[in-house]
């Protein structure tokens, strides 16, 4: 008899594991009021509210409604009017219609749905939801609500793990400050970060930023942008492989084979490596930085370690530090230091640490090559016409030193205090050189036969050019000097004191500007990855469970993706007698519930 009794035992306790394997998977209900109708809903039960809504729990999840259409065999219901699903207490989610298959734990819910998060709301009117996955999708257009921004999309697709929502076609972030478009995005909701893909753009009422890939904190306002990326300003456009930008403080960084264009003055700032701050119409710029500016359709270069661009659109300023670099096809130069206003049309060379007089100074100190010429002195401004563009006049102050290349042999060299130089169509004709000067010239007859080397003291001269050669040289108050044969002028005799030709160091064209110079070493770019690849969100199960009951309102052919949804109507998906809840049916509610009708047709 013992014997017995426990191979009882032992035969209910094996069922135990497979009882419950089974009512697991069973879904529960909770109904005020049923019936079965064989002929119109063969095998299943129809329920409806009367007091409380009509329940289901199933593994996680529960529903509310006011009416249903449960297969129990089938472990199917679908359910209408006022809906309620909820899973844990993370997911929310209302709507007009539901369907849910308990054995695939496949949803599909229509009409004002609604689905809550802890920092996000969605609004649709198709959902579909698969809990095995833990992933919902939508296709007919969505929006997403979140503590920041409100984002829509014509496909959407939330994965509840990762917290993460990916946008597809027409995607559109709306905030306070910004709009965001593009074709897809990658937002997740917990931290408001979105990761933008394709076509982008972000656009505020005084930046707007386009890249086709980018990452941008919705909440921070930061972003960090990559491939094509730029920020257009009102009056300058940003380019690098990479940008970086802060709403908050107006900023914005650019990384490698950076361009900033200022579209006001016609000019442009490249480089490795550029900071902008907005608010303070500023931009500096490292890393073999040039700025290049139109003018009399030629235009004018200037390279430095480091540039700095200041000022408003109509008053820019261009400063340049430490081995600054200028050259026009007519024109270059060097210095320690550079100045230019734009608006004035002033080019301004200096050396702003001259130090004692050594070999490393002298190559700091301002030189100036037109034509034939060279120009020195501690300071050069340079000065254009702003209605013609061309070059006006040029100053030197103190230490002016002319020296200009004899057509046949020698130097011909001025020296003074100060120096003015005219230009005429951007060609140096005439320069008058004041206080203390001196003279050495190669005298010369029309045939070019040199009659002797004429070393002249005076108060002030004139130097007239034709075809960048001095032609003639006149001389004012206190002059004293000789013309003497070329053999009676020894060789170290043909210098004035502080000759310095450099004519190696002059710019032959613009690539000179880097001479001598090692290539900077550029920042490695943090890229952005591709999205992953997904799968299909209506991929069936590998045991061969189909998505989709008998039953559904939806076909199998309804999961394939397409443009729009082919989601009949939810108007036409209503039984007779179910309220739906809209704003005006709130306003027209029924009596009692109690005198809620039955459903007597569901098609």
């Amino acid at each position: 008899m013992l014997k017995n009794f426990l191979l009882t035992i032992f035969f209910l306790l094996s069922l135990i594991p497979f009882y419950g394997q089974e009512t697991g998977r069973k879904i529960d209900y909770e109904n005020d009021r049923q019936y079965r109708d064989e002929e119109k809903y063969p095998g299943a039960l129809v329920m409806s509210k009367v007091t409380n809504q009509v329940h289901f729990t199933h593994q996680g999840i529960e529903v509310w409604c006011n009416n249903a259409v449960f297969y129990e065999s089938d472990n199917f219901f679908k359910a209408y009017g006022e809906v309620r699903m909820k899973q844990g207490d993370t997911v929310n989610m209302n709507s007009d219609y539901a369907e849910y298959n308990g054995n695939t734990q496949f949803a599909f819910a229509s009409g004002q749905v609604k689905m809550k998060r802890p920092q996000t709301t969605l609004e649709t009117d198709t959902l579909f939801f698969d809990r095995l996955k833990q992933e919902s999708y939508y296709r007919s257009g969505g929006k997403v609500t979140d503590t920041a921004s409100v984002l829509t999309s014509a496909i959407g697709r939330y994965y509840f793990e990762e917290d993460k929502y990916t946008f597809l076609s027409d995607v559109k972030i709306t905030n306070p400050d910004y709009i965001v478009n593009s074709d897809h995005i990658d937002f997740y909701s917990d931290s408001g970060h979105a990761y933008l893909y394709g076509p982008s753009t972000i656009e505020g009422e005084e930046s707007t930023v386009y890249c086709e890939r980018g990452f941008y904190d919705t909440r921070g306002d930061t972003g960090y942008f990559v491939k094509n990326s730029k920020i257009d300003y009102d009056n300058r456009t940003v380019l690098g492989d990479s940008l970086y930008f802060d709403r908050n403080t107006s900023f914005a960084s650019a990384t490698n084979n950076i361009e900033v264009i200022d579209t006001t003055n016609n000019s442009k700032v490249t480089g490795h490596y550029a900071e902008v701050y907005r608010e303070k119409d500023s931009v500096i710029i490292t890393k073999w930085p040039v700025a290049a500016s139109l003018q009399d359709q030629d235009s004018v270069f200037i390279h430095s370690d480091t540039l700095l661009v200041t000022g408003k659109p109509e008053d820019r300023i261009i400063r340049g530090f430490y081995d600054v670099r200028l050259y026009k096809t007519d024109m270059s130069g060097k210095s320690d230091s550079i100045y230019v206003n734009q608006k004035q049309g002033l080019t301004r060379l200096i050396n702003i640490n001259p130090g004692e007089n050594s070999a490393i100074s002298v190559k700091r100190n301002p030189v100036l090559w037109s034509g034939l010429s060279q120009m020195t002195g501690d300071t050069i401004e340079i000065l254009s016409n702003k209605e013609t563009e061309q070059l006006d006049s040029l100053k030197v102050f103190k230490n002016a030193f002319l020296i200009n290349k004899d057509s046949i042999e020698g130097y011909n060299q001025i020296k003074g205090q100060e120096l003015i130089g005219l230009f005429e169509n951007n060609e140096l004709y005439r320069v008058d050189i004041d206080k203390n000067t001196e003279t050495l010239y190669y005298s010369r007859s029309e045939n070019k036969d040199l009659i002797g080397i004429n070393k002249t003291l005076s108060s002030r001269i004139e130097v007239f050019f034709k075809e960048q050669q001095i032609q003639d040289v006149y001389y004012y108050k206190n002059i004293e000097g000789t013309l003497k044969p070329e053999e009676k002028v020894p060789q170290n005799a043909r210098e004035l004191q502080g000759f310095n030709w450099r004519g190696e160091e002059r710019l032959l064209k613009k690539q000179d500007l880097f001479k001598g110079k090692e290539l900077p070493e550029l920042f490695r770019i943090q890229g952005i990855p591709l999205p992953s690849q997904e799968e299909d969100f209506f991929d069936e199960r590998e045991d061969g469970d189909m998505l989709l009951n008998e039953n559904s309102r939806l076909k199998p052919e309804d999961l394939k993706d397409k443009v729009q949804d082919s989601v009949p109507s939810l108007n036409t998906l209503i039984p007779q007698g179910v309220q739906i809840k809209t704003e005006e049916s709130k306003d027209k509610k029924a009596d009692s519930l109690k005198k809620q009708k039955l459903p007597t047709t569901i098609e």
